[in-house]
């Protein structure tokens, strides 16, 4: 009897401790959401830091629970549908014509330039937050490797530019509370990633780089099977488009709780824009991607050309073990452009950014 009571009585105080960390760190965030934020993002990304090693984004749900410590609770993810999260369900909803305005707020936010162990610098601007086993010595002098393709003006398409999470949605306008009934995703494609592809696709035409804009919707009816999907979709364009080199999968990214979204952006020319996340994938041996290294030096080139161009536009690549179908071509990267606490004109503006960076990019490639 006497360890019985020993015993409930120190889980009565493992549970007080508990509620206490999680009352304590909401507090912290709701009041002072500029020094808190450390306690619930990493780096300002999604915290990708509990997936399983050979994750492959396969589930993910582009969302990220303060409270998912472990891996089992992170898998979880994919499968509950949480206030303001991606949701696994994401249509057929049109986008809202009218908005509650709830206690959920919009923290606008710029994210700086960071320290530390894992970030680097490179050479013409930017950085790269390196959650690998591999050498930041290896990845500084990778990164000054051109990328494993050149670009021939005369062949034509190029570029492919696609989204695996077609129905990914923003906020309508800047205001100080969301409306959490809304899910954030849209078959609308002039209000979900797939109007940043435009804007994009727009630069490189008006440019003379021929490139596919492709708007299949991969996560609706089922969000789980989207990477499949948007698999097999690329596969079929390359083959019937030899003369593609670069694979974009344009993403939005998600940043918050339930009670707190935020808006990352940088002022650009006078004009909010919202900030960037290149995505390069890594290979630990159990992801059949042996190139990934050439895809990463594409992902550094085009990272010092967006940062030089526009400095503030980019947050670090993130250089993790992931596959994101970029063991299809050595020119292939995912880019999460804004939240979705962004606007529609931010990340649009941010949209027109990376298309002329990438014009930049491409033609320093040109045989």
């Amino acid at each position: 009897m006497r360890k019985r009571k020993k015993r409930n009585g120190k889980i009565k105080k493992i549970i007080l401790l508990t509620a206490t960390v999680c009352i304590v760190s909401i507090s912290l965030y709701k009041f002072f959401p500029q020094i808190s934020r450390a306690a619930f993002i990493f780096t300002g990304s999604i915290d990708f830091s509990s997936e399983p090693d050979n994750y492959t984004g396969e589930n993910d749900s582009d969302f990220f629970n303060i409270f998912a410590d472990s891996k089992e609770a992170k898998a979880e993810e994919s499968s509950n549908e949480i206030a303001v999260s991606a949701s696994v369900d994401p249509g057929p909803k049109p986008y809202p014509e009218k908005w509650l305005e709830g206690e959920g707020t919009i923290t606008p936010d710029t994210f700086e330039r960071y320290t530390g162990d894992k970030f680097i610098g490179l050479k013409k601007g930017g950085q790269i937050q390196n959650e690998t086993s591999v050498l930041n010595s290896v990845l500084i002098e990778e990164s000054q490797n051109p990328p494993n393709f050149t670009i021939d003006a005369d062949e034509t398409p190029q570029v492919l530019i696609m989204h695996t999470h077609t129905t990914e949605s923003f906020e309508p306008y800047e205001r100080e509370n969301f409306d959490s009934s809304f899910n954030y995703r849209t078959t609308d494609p002039s209000k979900n990633v797939v109007m940043i592809g435009d804007k994009i696709t727009q630069e490189l035409e008006d440019a003379g780089i021929g490139v596919i804009h492709d708007t299949t919707i991969h996560d609706y009816p089922s969000y789980n099977g989207s990477y499949e999907r948007s698999a097999e979709t690329v596969k079929k364009i390359l083959k019937e488009n030899p003369t593609i080199k670069v694979v974009l999968d344009i993403h939005r990214d998600a940043i918050g709780t339930g009670d707190n979204i935020l808006q990352p952006t940088v002022e650009i020319n006078e004009k909010k824009a919202a900030q960037v996340m290149i995505i390069s994938g890594c290979d630990d041996g159990t992801l059949d991607m042996p190139d990934y290294i050439k895809n990463f030096r594409f992902a550094s080139h085009l990272q010092q050309q967006l940062s030089s161009d526009y400095p503030g536009l980019t947050r670090p690549i993130l250089f993790d073990y992931r596959k994101y179908n970029q063991d299809l071509t050595t020119g292939s990267l995912l880019i999460e452009v804004g939240t979705h606490g962004n606007t529609l004109e931010q990340v649009s503006y941010s949209g027109e950014l990376i298309g002329k960076s990438l014009v930049k990019a491409l033609k320093d490639l040109e045989e």
